[in-house]
């Protein structure tokens, strides 16, 4: 990886436990697919995590762009508002209106 500045967002949304496999599923051949399609050059990774609770699962979402400008050709200049096609929206029961972002410092494989 080289010096350039890399860009994480963060974001979690909640669904239940029945949809949870129907919204990983969407996420994986629906929504990431599409922002590609639509000329999101910038974005380079999406990890996907889960965490399940006692009546729910909470997704954690991390995406790593090349610079803060493909994040904002992802969601617009107001880069900080969650990204949540409204197909989505029908799967999750609950989800934070933004994203958080990092500049990435370092990655250490060990």
């Amino acid at each position: 990886m080289n010096d350039k500045t890399r860009i994480i967002r963060t974001w979690r949304g909640w669904t239940t436990k029945e949809n949870a496999p129907v919204y990983e599923n969407m996420l994986i051949n629906e929504v990431f697919p599409t922002v590609k399609k639509k000329g999101v050059k910038g974005l380079e990774k999406v990890s996907i995590s889960t965490q399940e609770k006692e009546s729910e699962v909470e997704f954690f979402l991390i995406l790593q762009f090349d610079c803060l400008d493909s994040v904002k050709t992802f969601v617009g200049e107001d880069y900080k508002t969650a990204y949540i096609p409204e197909n989505a929206k029908r799967v999750l029961h609950r989800y934070e209106d933004t994203a958080e972002h990092y500049e990435f410092r370092k990655e250490l494989l060990l």
